[in-house]
């Protein structure tokens, strides 16, 4: 039993230094692993599957991710993006009801929210990049400003990339839905 478990952990191990990043842009980088990744090229978020709504921050150099625990490891490349005012008359994205934030620093704000039946986001402008994490299989309806809508359906541990400059509402259209938010300044 031991030597089945010893080979399972080398197994994963090297599933998470060989694994390609599931997303990939001039932002961030992401990966999905159950196992610690190389010490990190940059300052990262890890947002650990076992324990919704929660996050936490570590720096370039240190080991992200934990053996055995789905980890989404969100590294933070160096980028400054131009500037997105708000010029849309409405609510920037967050805060809003039933957001939580878990820390912010000079670089990203970090959300914790959960989305309740038949209450609608506001409708709002998202004045920053985001990279949402997907706590659980779930449905939203994205509706905006001139009445078009759509339901896109995720995965937990599904990771979006959202740029700036998007203005709409969301209402669930499952059971339930929760994410981390991680919003780049």
């Amino acid at each position: 039993m031991k030597s089945a478990l010893f080979a399972l952990a080398l197994l994963l191990a090297g599933l998470a230094f060989g694994a390609e990043p599931v997303l990939d842009n001039e932002r961030v980088t992401v990966w999905d692993t159950m196992a610690p990744l190389p010490p990190a090229a940059h300052d990262f978020i890890s947002v650990p599957l076992e324990r919704r709504g929660t996050a936490a921050f570590g720096h370039r150099g240190e080991t992200p991710g934990k053996a055995g625990a789905r980890t989404i490891v969100i590294e933070l490349k160096d980028h400054a993006p131009s500037a997105s005012p708000n010029i849309s008359g409405l609510p920037s994205a967050f805060p809003r009801p039933h957001a939580m934030q878990l820390f912010e620093d000079a670089r990203v704000i970090v959300w914790s929210y959960r989305w309740y039946q038949g209450e609608p986001t506001p409708m709002h402008f998202h004045d920053k990049d985001a990279t949402v994490v997907y706590e659980e299989d779930c449905a939203l309806r994205a509706s905006t400003p001139d009445g078009a809508s759509t339901v896109n359906h995720y995965r937990a541990g599904e990771v979006r990339y959202n740029p700036r400059g998007r203005t709409h509402s969301e209402l669930l259209a499952s059971d339930a839905a929760s994410a981390v938010i991680v919003e780049l300044k």
